[in-house]
């Protein structure tokens, strides 16, 4: 694990935070044609359509040059800020194979505030496909005089769309995936409230310049099958790069409590990119045990997820706590072939969070499963200072070793799982919670530089261990000195609980590895890894 200190771009701020509430095509004429406008009077004729032609269409439009689609908006929508905005919904009736026997409903979001390019969208079926068109008449305006305005227009486009599915009721069709703004989308797992967010792509985050933001410009969506999973294509457009992408949605089913989405990512390079994210994933992280004393706020904790799960090649788990940091945190884990990586939420009773309108304890987490192999590379996690719980602070993704160069090509396939995904592994005990605060020993004076670090670890071969037993706390630190490390049973609630008490005199960045084993040297649990730095006063 190394950690070095990239420049910022406070760019991407507005972005993220918007996302949190809330063409492309050069094969043929008819393609071209429809990716770049659509007329409602009199639409083109249905075209061939796959997921290799769309891959053919983005690989020649890498060898262009890059050019943004400009389109002329109507004036109310120029208009729109965030109260007029967030007042617009999409009429459930007037959804895509609503008035049908599918599992599966269309949507869209209206284009306005920060969403004016338009993203357009087609329906997919036998291998051909045709527009999607949308009006104003497809949507309800709260607000009188941007209801008066609309009145009949016909959209260029629409910002971005979700599908609704029966997901927790046959009764109900909840939102079930949406993507919105860029190239974000987010997914729910049964009985969850969205929370995180997973993009198709991220280049040059966090580093010197600033950061670019590729985009979904086409959505091509597969007539559904009941039964089937749904099939959603997008193109993906850049000045450094374009993409095709294949998203297959599986829903909930009787066995399976998360969403699960296989992504298929053909990339083609324009330029040279500094530093490409695959697979990237963006949480909030306020607060929670490890940092309460930071925040005067009646709730215990405030996170959309509270660590970075890894599942190195060998098989090891390992947990990394998330922090709020005073300055920008930046971590790479390196590995060859990874199983697995994400952010995740543990907590999952109402007692740990104490809100009852944000319910932090529904929010789903979110692992990254590659399919086949991706080589060597990182997985690079990125902790931005935050001091309220609208800012998405904290980003998460797959950094290739071998760099992506211009007039070259890359393919990546994933799963991505979306829900609980509570820790069960019976072959290790897992991290419950982390707490830090003062070192030293209670009701004396003890140096500011004295830090105490406690890690609770539940389940797996814990649960059959002796309450008398004494295993072993294998900890190492660096940025600091080790002064004691020690692993006992509370009795209270049966947990593990790892004590390491250092030093922290002279050093601003402390980094933390620990496990519990036994009198043999297995190990009984995950790798526990977290990253603390210095707080100065103003």
């Amino acid at each position: 694990m190394q950690s070095t200190p990239p420049s910022p771009s406070l760019s991407r701020r507005a972005l993220l935070g918007a996302f949190g509430f809330g063409a492309a095509l050069l094969s043929s004429t008819a393609l071209t044609r429809l990716a770049f406008g659509q007329d409602a009077e009199a639409p083109p004729e249905p075209f061939e359509f796959s997921f290799d032609i769309l891959t053919e269409a983005m690989r020649q439009r890498a060898e262009t040059e890059y050019r943004p689609v400009i389109e002329e908006l109507p004036d109310y929508v120029e208009e729109l800020d965030y109260d007029s905005y967030r007042r617009i919904q999409f009429r459930r009736e007037r959804g895509k194979w609503a008035d049908s026997d599918s599992p599966f409903h269309l949507q869209a979001y209206h284009l306005g505030w920060l969403f004016k390019e338009p993203v357009h969208v087609f329906e997919v079926n036998d291998g051909k496909a045709g527009p999607f068109v949308f009006t104003a008449n497809d949507f309800e305006f709260h607000d009188r005089a941007v209801a008066t305005a609309a009145d009949g227009v016909v959209l260029p486009g629409v910002a971005g769309i979700r599908l609704n599915y029966p997901l927790n009721t046959p009764e109900t069709f909840d939102e079930l995936i949406s993507f919105l703004g860029a190239s974000y989308f987010r997914a729910l797992g049964r009985g969850n409230a969205y929370g995180l967010s997973a993009r198709g792509l991220l280049l040059n985050s966090w580093r010197d310049g600033p950061e670019e933001f590729p985009r979904f410009t086409d959505f091509y969506v597969e007539r559904p099958v009941p039964g089937e999973p749904m099939t959603v294509y997008a193109a993906l457009d850049s000045q450094s790069v374009t993409g095709a992408y294949r998203f297959v949605i599986s829903p909930p089913s009787e066995e399976v409590q998360e969403t699960v989405v296989e992504v298929t990512a053909r990339l083609f390079f324009r330029q040279d990119v500094a530093e490409l994210g695959i697979a990237p994933l963006t949480s909030m992280f306020l607060f929670a045990e490890s940092n309460r004393s930071d925040f005067d706020d009646y709730r215990p904790q405030v996170h959309d997820s509270n660590g970075l799960f890894l599942r190195r090649s060998n098989g090891e788990p390992m947990w990394r706590a998330l922090n709020n940091p005073p300055t920008l945190g930046n971590s790479y884990f390196g590995d060859v072939n990874p199983l697995a990586f994400g952010l995740e939420q543990r907590g999952r009773s109402f007692e740990e969070y104490q809100d009852s309108g944000a319910h932090y304890e529904r929010r789903p987490s979110l692992r990254v499963e590659p399919v086949g192999e991706w080589g060597e590379g990182a997985v690079r996690l990125i902790e931005v200072p935050a001091d309220l719980e609208a800012e998405d602070n904290i980003v998460a993704f797959w950094v290739p070793a071998e760099p992506a160069t211009a007039g070259t090509s890359r393919e990546f396939s994933y799963l991505l799982r979306w829900g609980d995904l509570l820790p069960d592994s019976p072959d290790w005990g897992h991290v419950v919670e982390t707490r830090t605060g003062q070192g030293g020993v209670s009701g004396v004076e003890n140096a500011e530089t004295l830090r105490k670090f406690v890690i609770d670890f539940a389940g797996g071969p814990l649960a059959d261990l002796d309450p008398e037993a004494e295993p072993e706390l294998a900890a190492e630190v660096s940025g600091a000195e080790l002064l004691h490390a020690t692993v006992s049973r509370i009795d209270a609630n049966g947990v593990w609980r790892a004590v390491i008490d250092v030093d922290a005199e002279g050093s601003d960045l402390v980094e933390l590895v620990a496990s519990v084993r036994d009198d043999s040297g297995r190990k009984l649990t995950e790798t526990w890894l977290y990253q603390w730095r210095a707080r100065h006063e103003a």
